[in-house]
């Protein structure tokens, strides 16, 4: 579990691709040495575990799923990817409630503002457009935004001075594709009120009763 808060920009070092199991090595001084084996990062918004160290670089594995919903098959050396360790029990949550397990991609259509912030709008296929609402909450290459408006076919944001600093977004050109994670709280509404495979549906008084 992530928050969306990145703690830190990574260079990728190499990208080892493999029919079932990919390694990628990425370098971070400033967070290679708090890591420890087995541990949880998300790198640009995908969970991935940490299997090997070495002084400034660490490893992580990455399976045939990750590669597929994620824009990693364009990964080089030189990459920069943004990083962030599972939260603490405890911890604030100044960001929002991010797994880490990417549900697809959108693309960069829109760049606005001539200030110091930006408005960013995405495109985005409509069953991940259905998880994103106005006022919502979405990771984007795993940074935790605020939605501003959604339409049939996009979803706009946006990036304050911090984020465009401190992360990847802040390099984004139209057409530059980023990993999309929709709010798992949304999903588990949709699921409740949209299983209609089983038939089940249920009401806004039933949804009352289970506490939305």
């Amino acid at each position: 579990m992530f928050t969306g808060l990145v703690e830190a920009v990574g260079a990728v070092r190499a990208f080892r691709r493999a029919e079932e199991v990919s390694l990628l090595s990425i370098e971070c001084p400033a967070l290679a040495s708090e890591l420890v084996l087995g541990q949880s990062v998300a790198v640009s918004g995908a969970c991935l575990s940490v299997v090997a160290l070495h002084g400034d670089v660490f490893d992580v594995e990455m399976m045939p799923e990750t590669a597929e919903r994620t824009w990693f098959a364009d990964l080089r050396p030189g990459t920069l990817v943004n990083l962030e360790r599972a939260m603490a029990l405890g911890d604030r949550l100044d960001g929002h409630l991010v797994l880490g397990h990417v549900d697809g991609t959108s693309v960069l259509k829109r760049l606005s503002g001539t200030g110091r912030t930006r408005v960013a709008c995405f495109g985005a296929e409509p069953p991940l457009l259905r998880g994103i609402v106005p006022k919502g909450s979405v990771a984007i290459d795993g940074v935790s935004l605020t939605v501003i408006g959604v339409s049939a076919s996009d979803f706009s944001v946006g990036l304050i001075p911090t984020t465009l600093e401190s992360c990847t977004l802040g390099r984004m050109a139209v057409g530059t594709v980023v990993n999309l994670e929709t709010d798992i709280l949304g999903k588990y509404v949709e699921r409740l009120l949209g299983s209609r495979g089983s038939g089940m549906r249920l009401s806004m008084e039933e949804l009352r009763d289970l506490g939305y």
